[in-house]
């Protein structure tokens, strides 16, 4: 049985290297996505302080699709030409939004979010997904974060290398 154990939130890099030793434990030896990404999704909301929303969006060769996640509901389709999502993935770079109103485009799943932070999910040069973490904080996310997350999201694809 995995136990999560309290995180450090004082140093973010600290807190971040934590974070990804307990993903990796929790998703070792298991390679299916969808149970990977549940687990994943529900690590990081319980861990990531100010956060309203973590989940995944996996690309279906045509649009992202909603995948597992912890929050509110959400969009169940994102054409790859909207809001952030869209971007990270269209561009295949991590999208850091400091205020999700001014960005163009967005998608208010849940009008309570303000910030967010998407990594493209590429696996084999493939797009599969993004990751999305939401917080209602203005301003929540930094670099810091974005390396944080990218780490997390090594992590879940490095548990489906097996697959």
């Amino acid at each position: 049985m995995f136990t999560a154990a309290e995180l450090p939130t004082d140093d973010k890099p600290r807190f971040y290297a934590e974070l990804a030793a307990q993903a990796r434990a929790l998703l070792s030896g298991e390679t299916d996505r969808i149970a990977n990404a549940a687990n994943l999704a529900a690590l990081a909301y319980q861990a990531l302080p100010t956060i309203n929303w973590a989940g995944f969006y996996f690309y279906d060769g045509r649009e992202l699709v909603l995948g597992p996640f912890q929050g509110k509901p959400a969009c169940v389709r994102i054409a790859l030409d909207r809001g952030v999502c869209g971007a990270a993935a269209s561009q295949r770079r991590t999208q850091v939004v400091a205020d999700v109103h001014a960005f163009p485009g967005h998608i208010a799943c849940d009008a309570a979010s303000r910030s967010e932070v998407v990594v493209p999910l590429v696996r084999d040069g493939q797009l599969i997904g993004v990751w999305d973490v939401d917080s209602p904080e203005p301003g929540r996310f930094d670099e810091e974060d974005r390396q944080g997350m990218e780490a997390l999201c090594a992590v879940y694809l490095e548990s489906l290398e097996a697959a």
